[in-house]
């Protein structure tokens, strides 16, 4: 995707690109480096080549001396993972040394899942200009994704329909936090152009392995792995006896919701009263944690060619968390845990976003491991194989 300097001077210079936006500073709003940002993913145009914009230069192609920091950067490249930008776009950052200055660079490659949203709105480049996509601008975009290697959540699932679906749930519940309340205000589509919006459903009618995962009345008919299985082993060993066992299935929200509070539920907290004005109350599990890699086991885990589900084991001295589905895409066994991202079920992941379950993509780790060292635990134990990722959290001394 890297452009070489020579290339990018040469989109520098040339003022009436469309693969070109430029702004004097980020002082003219970081939502609006966000909407071009949105726009070159989008690739309405579809030159295939990635849309540049400069930071740093004025309208008419002059570098403004603007001090072209490692924070800045930074700044910059951290606008792809704060949630707004969905699916997240492939993107990089960096500085160009020019003639007259430095100036910073975000390359934006067109998405393999279009359209893109910046705050639930498609922003596409028309000509010179940036601007909001009209209905046919995003029929186009959906009938690009469609022609494209779509991941698995985002395929209709062969035989399903809306029928499959509890547009109740949908339209209620799902569907006010999946998109702001100006642009369901602005338009009046009906529930089948909605949930193809959101890749749940596809052009065909067809249902979408995350329309059903989401809002399917009966998901487990159609993804016999997509349940949570609860053991807690009164003892260290699989051989001792069960306390309890619980299975979780159903619609995303409703499993979301019963995990959190079984994970209330089983946490053990003590209470110290050091005076007689204050007591400190110590979990044996921070709650948060345990939420992290739970949920993102099941926004991370194959839903394709395994009948497997999500495993939460609690045993006396620890909990073992394992998701079907080893590292994805540019995540490896070896890198797994460094910082790289990428998703498997990008769909689900927005909508997980959406619901406010995820609250920042790529946080996950490092939120469990801070979670943990503040509550006294042990360190995670992450174990990334081919086929599964295991994670052992232990209970705090």
């Amino acid at each position: 995707m890297a452009l070489t300097d020579d290339e990018l001077a040469g989109l520098l210079a040339d003022l009436e690109s469309d693969r070109v936006e430029r702004k004097q500073s980020v002082k003219e709003g970081k939502d609006k480096v966000s909407q071009a940002i949105c726009a070159f993913a989008n690739d309405l145009p579809g030159h295939g080549k990635p849309g540049v914009l400069f930071i740093g230069v004025t309208d008419d192609g002059r570098v403004s001396g603007l001090s072209v920091t490692d924070e800045l950067l930074k700044e910059l490249a951290d606008l792809r993972d704060q949630g707004n930008l969905l699916p997240p776009p492939s993107m990089a950052v960096r500085k160009l040394e020019t003639g007259d200055g430095p100036v910073a660079v975000i390359e934006v490659a067109p998405s393999t899942a279009p359209p893109v949203r910046f705050k639930g709105r498609i922003y596409i480049r028309v000509g010179p200009r940036r601007s909001i996509a009209s209905l046919d601008d995003e029929r186009r975009l959906n009938e690009r994704r469609r022609a494209l290697d779509l991941p698995f959540d985002a395929r209709p699932i062969a035989g399903s329909s809306t029928d499959d679906l509890d547009l109740a749930l949908f339209t209620g519940t799902l569907l006010p936090s999946l998109q702001p309340a100006e642009v369901l205000a602005e338009n009046h589509r009906s529930a089948d152009q909605r949930l193809a919006a959101l890749r749940l459903l596809s052009a065909d009618g067809a249902a979408t392995a995350a329309g059903l995962l989401v809002a399917g009345r009966d998901p487990l008919n159609w993804l016999p792995g997509a349940y949570v299985q609860f053991l807690r082993v009164d003892g260290t060993q699989l051989t001792d006896p069960v306390k309890d066992e619980k299975r979780f299935d159903g619609p995303l929200l409703d499993v979301l919701r019963q995990l959190d509070e079984l994970l209330v539920l089983n946490i053990s907290t003590a209470v110290d009263f050091t005076s007689e004005h204050r007591e400190v109350r110590s979990p044996d599990y921070p709650l948060a944690a345990l939420q992290q890699v739970v949920r993102n086991a099941i926004m991370h885990r194959s839903y394709e060619h395994t009948n497997a589900p999500v495993r939460i084991t609690w045993f006396a001295d620890r909990v073992e968390i394992v998701n079907p589905g080893g590292p994805y895409g540019s995540v490896t066994v070896e890198n797994f845990g460094a910082g790289t991202t990428d998703y498997r079920n990008p769909t689900l992941a927005e909508v997980m976003r959406g619901l406010g379950y995820v609250q920042r993509f790529g946080a996950g780790i490092p939120i469990t491991k801070k979670s943990l060292t503040d509550n006294g635990n042990p360190a995670p134990v992450f174990e990334p194989t081919p086929s599964h990722v295991a994670v052992t959290i232990r209970r705090r001394s």
